[in-house]
């Protein structure tokens, strides 16, 4: 962030006076007298101005992004494939991901800024729920149903109950609604491959009571207030 917006964001000065205070030799930037006007103020700068420490406080981002899929749930990707900040580049503030949807899982992924946010949505002890329509290969049988409500072992994790819910039988494939609190590494596709259903698709559609809904896919809107709260407070 240019110095002189920095100073005006931390009601110091406007724009205008700002420049006026580095002209006259009022702003130090990590102990130093700043003689730059264009100075863009790093993460880890001490900025002071007359003799008085000042900072600004970050404005808290939470949105809900609609990840296609086909692109990875990281910042940056060594690889050169898309990412989920491709679709954010047009939002002002540094944000990242909460959690992961791995390469081809589409749906609903939480986008933020605070750190304690989402500290308390990804950590284990706060069962956060989260919900997913899947489509697997051939017919999901009420035995098999029975197995992933109770937990499956997907190799070493035996997974915590889960809420499954049959949307549409066809003779090749089942359409499948299931929940879990638990966020290992491909879960739902693990589970369904433990009962012997390769999953199809893959989709998110809710974290906790907070829905895609119609939200276009690689587009993102800003939560609620309500929903934040929720979140805060699960």
């Amino acid at each position: 962030m240019r110095i002189n917006k920095y100073i005006a964001q931390a009601g110091i000065a406007s724009r205008r006076k700002a420049d006026e205070l580095i002209a006259n030799g009022n702003v130090f930037v990590n102990g130093l007298a700043l003689k730059e006007p264009g100075y863009d103020v790093k993460e880890g700068d001490v900025v002071e101005v007359n003799g008085r420490r000042i900072a600004v406080q970050e404005k808290k981002i939470y949105l809900a992004l609609h990840k296609p899929a086909g692109c990875v749930t990281t910042v940056k990707d060594d690889l050169n494939r898309p990412t989920v900040m491709d679709l954010l580049s047009d939002v002002e503030g540094r944000v990242f991901p909460v959690g992961r949807l791995d390469y081809n899982t589409s749906g609903l992924l939480i986008v933020t800024n605070d750190g304690d946010f989402a500290y308390k949505l990804t950590h284990p002890k706060h069962q956060m729920t989260k919900t997913y329509r899947a489509r697997v290969a051939g017919i999901l049988s009420a035995e098999k149903c029975a197995k992933l409500r109770k937990g499956v072992d997907i190799g070493g994790f035996v997974t915590s109950p889960a809420k499954v819910e049959i949307i549409k039988a066809y003779p090749r494939s089942t359409i499948v609604d299931i929940t879990i609190h638990e966020g290992k590494n491909r879960q739902v596709r693990k589970m369904f491959k433990a009962v012997g259903n390769n999953v199809q698709e893959l989709h998110r559609t809710a974290v906790g009571s907070v829905r895609l809904g119609r939200l276009a896919e690689g587009h993102y809107r800003k939560l609620t207030r309500e929903e934040i709260e929720y979140l805060k407070n699960c």
